[in-house]
């Protein structure tokens, strides 16, 4: 298992606080956002991570080298000269990877509490496997059939919809929680270009080929605002990570 963290982000909701640095080295408890994904994934066991970086890329580079990321595995994708999203920066990294290895991906705004190692045990070859939680509040979200197969997408604030096919109709929405891993033939097939958005990739190989949900067994949320910082560190102070 090899991975990616998308670091490339403007973190344009976290500012002030990335007037001056990449969202990636906005500090949780005294770690910066990126170390705590990095720590995670070796915790849990994956090899090769990439970073791709655009925001501030230099300082992002520079503090991989000095603490030794550099020298450990840990390989840079750079958009300096142009923001891809997520889809894009993921097509661009794709041969930074060992071929025939799955990737677990992971945005570096997402905290979260669940071993890592129990997502890698239940992708099970699959075609990929995204980390949910079920949507208790209106707005956006991914729907899945009773089996756990991706069947589209909505956002119930607006009543836009993109249904993969007839399963949408008896599907159910979750959140997608910015964690996912995914396999060779999900990245050897990637069709879009330039800047694109993951969720279009999922939903558009979604027509031909499974894509899976894991819900989460623990917390995870999102602390790309100065308000969900606030909150991600009053919990662990609490001790509810």
């Amino acid at each position: 298992m090899e991975g990616m963290i998308f670091a490339a982000g403007l973190g344009t909701r976290l500012r002030p606080l990335t007037d001056d640095r990449p969202k990636a080295l906005v500090e949780l408890g005294g770690r910066t956002l990126l170390e705590r994904v990095i720590r995670r994934m070796r915790d849990a066991g994956v090899g090769r991570i990439v970073v791709n970086v655009h925001h501030f890329a230099g300082q992002v580079q520079e503090f991989l080298r000095h603490r030794g990321y550099l020298e450990q595995g840990v390989v840079i994708s750079d958009e300096s000269s142009g923001l891809l999203d997520t889809g894009g920066g993921l097509l661009k990294a794709r041969g930074y990877f060992t071929p025939g290895e799955p990737v677990l991906v992971h945005n570096v705004d997402i905290f979260t509490n669940f071993d890592l190692r129990d997502l890698i045990a239940a992708h099970r070859g699959y075609y990929a496997t995204l980390l949910v939680q079920e949507a208790k509040e209106e707005g956006r979200g991914l729907r899945f059939n009773a089996d756990g197969v991706l069947k589209g997408w909505e956002n119930t604030l607006t009543g836009e919809q993109k249904k993969v096919d007839e399963g949408f109709a008896v599907s159910r929405r979750y959140n997608f929680c910015g964690v996912q891993i995914v396999s060779p033939e999900f990245m050897a097939n990637m069709q879009g270009s330039g800047s694109f958005s993951i969720i279009d990739e999922y939903l558009e190989q979604a027509k031909r080929h499974e894509i899976r949900m894991f819900l989460c067994p623990g917390f995870c949320m999102d602390v790309g605002t100065p308000e969900a910082l606030r909150e991600a560190e009053r919990l662990e102070v609490a001790g509810r990570f």
